[in-house]
């Protein structure tokens, strides 16, 4: 149901591959409550995903980005604001890659080449985004940037590997950048941590449809789905949380709070 909680906003959301995908309920969502917005992705993420198929249901431009090149990033928002017609008022960091975890590596034996591109991939991107809105002065007074985030970069959760300290980067930049951009700008940034959720990248994970069962017997509410996760984001777009800012936000269905269920125990006395 459109309230147009976003109505007259203008945005950009990135990593939207396919309808599995967080980002790509993100744009649903934004669509229907008004807001106007492009959408990104690496060429090489866009040529594996059906963004074409988001853009046209949701009357929004593709512009090509490799979130990694400043250079691309800097005309991206250049593009996004001569086509949104001004600057930007929220953006979603959708982007998450770790060559490790898909090769099985255990994170004893870390294969460096991969670590740093997974870094570079998905926490420094982040990083390079808020710089290049920053500099070219991108994002409006009271903008919101939403970047999404695990409970791994705060717990050891042995199949995470290096994606857990990566997330755990991205978190301390959203803290930091935070700080800097809101003083300046009054401009907001936050993490959401997110439970584990069937998506395309997820579904890479070793152990993750084990994770998953775990994790909806602890939680008091269950997992929250994808579509639950952009009704979030949605509402941190909004002006509605203009004063939250710098947080590591839990949308886990209480997953993080509790120490054990009765499922679980339950479970482990059969």
């Amino acid at each position: 149901m459109s309230t147009n909680l976003l109505k007259g906003k203008r945005g950009i959301i990135t990593g939207a591959l396919d309808e599995n995908s967080i980002a790509w309920k993100v744009a649903q969502k934004a669509h229907e409550q008004g807001a106007t917005f492009v959408l990104t992705n690496a060429p090489i993420a866009m040529r594996m995903g059906e963004i074409n198929k988001l853009a046209d249901a949701t009357k929004s431009k593709i512009i090509p980005a490799d979130a990694t090149v400043v250079t691309d990033i800097e005309n991206l928002y250049t593009e996004s604001m001569q086509h949104l017609g001004g600057k930007i008022d929220f953006v979603l960091h959708s982007i998450g890659m770790s060559v490790n975890i898909r090769k099985n590596i255990p994170y004893t034996e870390l294969n460096y080449e991969f670590f740093n591109k997974g870094i570079d991939v998905s926490a420094m991107s982040f990083h390079k985004m808020l710089a290049v809105a920053h500099k070219l002065d991108a994002i409006n007074d009271w903008g919101s940037v939403v970047a999404l985030t695990h409970i791994a970069a705060q717990r050891a959760y042995p199949f995470y590997t290096d994606m857990a300290d990566i997330k755990a980067m991205l978190e301390s930049i959203a803290r930091t950048f935070g700080y800097h951009y809101g003083m300046q700008k009054k401009v907001r940034i936050n993490t959401v941590s997110q439970s584990p959720t069937r998506t395309t990248a997820g579904g890479g994970i070793k152990g993750f449809n084990e994770f998953f069962e775990f994790a909806e017997k602890q939680s008091p509410l269950g997992n929250a789905s994808a579509e639950d996760c952009a009704n979030y984001c949605i509402s941190l777009f909004s002006d509605l949380t203009k004063m939250v800012t710098m947080q590591n936000l839990m949308h886990d269905g209480g997953y993080s709070s509790t120490g054990v269920s009765q499922a679980q125990l339950d479970a482990l006395m059969k």
